[in-house]
């Protein structure tokens, strides 16, 4: 714009040619990438070791790298064995991941809501929240049943604990942490710590408010933090039905993946 006057931005390396400077630039997003592609083809985690090999850097200098992407939520580590996995920052850069989940499941909602003739849902770990991806009512005139976008602390829902039973202790801590007023009180954290080493070793939820109880299991095949769950009146849905849900969902989670997603025909691979 005539008569505006703009500052040309400093540059940091003013000593290096900008050859030299692209050449850099270059390097640090390569190890990026490997270090991502590493975590990416890993379902148990890497260790330090294993990525300064694979970027062959310094631990030192893989540290920082890990930091970094850490410190963005692109990274989390386990703070019991130390191994690093991919974080939940790509979650909301998923879009078409999460539509291709979505897609494969409802034909397994519906037909679990046949089967038992209550609400089933699809819900994504979003922050320290869990979010419906998909609900398919049941055809009951009484019936619960949440809509889609629909968000509620992880503490709070059966979802919630299928969820965080798939996470890093260390991460569940920090979710379960922020205030979670106009839900009741917070969450002990150790009792709540302890209902998700029972999940662990069940492989599924359950909770129960008096009028309503629900069910519901995480999707496994995939790193998404993703659950299914089955939400009825108490009234009609005893523990002895939510029992055989349970059952029933473990079966159905085991089908449902999104780890590969196929190709589109069209469409780059991304």
């Amino acid at each position: 714009m005539p008569g505006r006057h703009e500052q040309a931005p400093h540059n940091d390396a003013d000593t290096a040619t900008k050859g030299e400077e692209r050449n850099y630039t270059v390097r640090a997003v390569e190890r990026v990438c490997s270090i991502l592609n590493l975590l990416q083809e890993s379902v148990e985690g890497v260790s330090l070791i294993d990525v300064a090999q694979e970027t062959e850097l310094p631990k030192s200098s893989a540290f920082r790298y890990l930091w970094t992407l850490e410190a963005h939520r692109y990274v989390e580590r386990d703070a019991g064995t130390g191994l690093y996995r991919l974080g939940l920052g790509f979650v909301g850069m998923q879009s078409r991941h999460l539509e291709v989940l979505r897609e494969r499941a409802r034909p397994w909602l519906e037909k679990i809501r046949d089967e038992f003739g209550e609400t089933v849902n699809l819900a994504i770990l979003d922050g320290d929240h869990v979010v419906y991806l998909d609900v398919v009512e049941s055809k009951q005139r009484v019936r619960f049943a949440s809509a889609r976008g629909f968000r509620e602390p992880l503490h709070a829902t059966a979802l919630g604990h299928a969820i965080a039973s798939r996470l890093a202790e260390e991460r569940v801590r920090e979710l379960v942490a922020p205030s979670t007023a106009g839900y009741g009180r917070e969450p002990d954290l150790n009792s709540y710590l302890t209902d998700i080493d029972d999940v662990q070793r069940l492989g599924y939820a359950t909770s129960d408010d008096g009028d309503g109880r629900c069910v519901a299991a995480p999707l496994t095949g995939t790193r998404l933090p993703v659950a299914i769950g089955i939400s009825a009146p108490a009234a009609r849905f005893s523990p002895t039905d939510a029992g055989k849900a349970a059952t029933r969902l473990l079966e159905v989670t085991k089908e449902i993946t999104v780890n590969p997603i196929p190709e589109q025909r069209g469409s780059p691979r991304t």
